[in-house]
């Protein structure tokens, strides 16, 4: 697995998901926990929060369909925040992860390695052997 140096661009992304939880976090029911941001080729970011319920969506997801309702199809690095993990890093989730990889397969993803370091890694190598669109992988 090829591990990227975190840029000042990345270290900003984070900040822009740490803030989106900070402005959004629900003391009363403590949902609203996890913040995502994504930042585009172009160098847009977007952001999301977590939406708990019966049937709830992750912060990735959020920040994905702000990012592509605002028509923006090309991404670089997504990461997501969660207050009480490592760095603040959470890693996404498996859904988040098949999800990512469809609609942006060579998308990079902040998180930590094995000795709680921050990194940036492709999502490929996070799922490896998923199943991809026969168009998705050129």
């Amino acid at each position: 697995m090829k591990q990227y140096e975190l840029t000042n661009q990345d270290y900003e992304l984070i900040d822009r998901a740490k803030e989106i939880i900070e402005t959004n976090f629900d003391t009363k029911t403590y949902i609203y926990t996890v913040g995502s941001a994504i930042r585009s080729k172009s160098g847009e970011v977007f952001t999301g929060i977590n939406c708990d319920g019966i049937h709830g969506s992750c912060a990735e997801f959020i920040s994905m369909g702000a990012a592509r309702a605002a028509g923006v199809r090309e991404f670089d690095t997504i990461v997501a925040v969660y207050k009480n993990a490592p760095n603040c890093l959470l890693p996404p989730c498996g859904n988040c992860r098949q999800m990512l990889l469809e609609y942006s397969p060579h998308i990079k993803v902040i998180l930590n390695n094995e000795s709680q370091k921050m990194i940036k890694v492709e999502i490929q190598d996070l799922l490896p052997l998923a199943y991809v669109h026969n168009d998705q992988m050129e």
